[in-house]
């Protein structure tokens, strides 16, 4: 398993993205953005939140023998404890992230994976098969705040306004039955996630993105998964966010792609399971993977 990352700041005072990885898989989070006239209940802050729940959760994963889902709960309670005592982490304005990771096991020649929110996860099964992971259902609720956050022009204060309303429309939906899920202070969020388990002799590459860098595909529609895949293979993560930069720049006011921020931060990783050969496009499997998923409240897998 080879892995290449690049995470890139974009507006805002940080980069709120984490990514982790080690020999037994890769952790990429997404950390949510809390604008600066909203109260936020912990002192901390997002960054640090994010680098807290993936040091664990790097951690907690190495072992085989606990279910992802499992890992992701106690990540969340020893993130708890680190702060309970200092911040009020009974307000709905909390520290939140979106989790996506993969871990190779040893034991079964398997792929397990786990998402939670709207980064995305890109599996290449071969012979050109390729699944995305992805979890949208942020997106189904608060449909008329969210669709007036997405009216241009990006950066004016009538548009800061708008997201502004948003993000404490969904503070207040967020992980509870008709609304949505994410990683913050409630262990029993990861329950709501999808997992899956992939056989790992059918994977050829994966790539774990946050919504930063998947918006060329599923935001800007400029290239396909495949095309990403390939990208990221020939010249790497930091070449994609370069690309997805020069998008972002060529429609700064938000006119042709309308989103929440000009450039938001992005994050990717690359994993490669087979080295090609060189000269080659690499080997190709035709027969068929074994794939076992756990689907929870309609999440988005799709195949292309």
């Amino acid at each position: 398993m080879q892995v290449t990352v690049a995470s890139a700041q974009g507006v805002g005072t940080a980069n709120e993205d984490g990514v982790l990885v080690s020999p037994a898989g890769v952790v990429v989070l997404d950390g949510l953005s809390a604008p600066g006239g909203l109260p936020m209940g912990c002192s901390h802050g997002t960054p640090w939140y994010v680098r807290q729940l993936g040091t664990h959760l790097i951690n907690l994963i190495g072992d085989e023998t606990m279910p992802l889902v499992d890992a992701l709960r106690s990540a969340i309670e020893k993130v708890n404890a680190l702060h309970h005592e200092t911040c009020d982490l009974e307000q709905e304005a909390v520290p939140a992230s979106t989790v996506v990771m993969v871990r190779k096991r040893t034991d079964t020649d398997a792929l397990d994976y786990l998402v939670l929110s709207d980064s995305v996860l890109v599996l290449d099964l071969g012979d050109g098969q390729i699944e995305t992971v992805t979890d949208k259902r942020v997106e189904e609720v608060a449909h008329d705040q969210m669709q007036a956050a997405l009216q241009g022009p990006t950066g004016t204060s009538d548009h800061a306004a708008r997201v502004a309303d948003l993000v404490a429309t969904q503070r207040r939906l967020r992980n509870r039955p008709g609304g949505y899920w994410v990683v913050s202070t409630d262990p029993t969020a990861a329950e709501h996630a999808i997992t899956g388990t992939v056989a790992l002799s059918h994977v050829q590459r994966a790539a774990l993105l946050t919504d930063g860098a998947s918006r060329l595909v599923d935001a800007f529609s400029a290239m396909t998964w495949s095309q990403l895949l390939d990208l990221l293979e020939t010249e790497g993560p930091a070449a994609l966010i370069a690309r997805t930069r020069e998008a972002e720049e060529s429609d700064p006011n938000g006119c042709q792609w309308p989103r929440f921020k000009a450039s938001d931060d992005a994050t990717a990783a690359f994993v490669q399971f087979r080295s090609p050969l060189v000269g080659s496009p690499g080997p190709q499997d035709c027969s068929v993977p074994i794939k076992e998923t756990t689907l929870r409240e309609e999440p988005s897998v799709s195949r292309g």
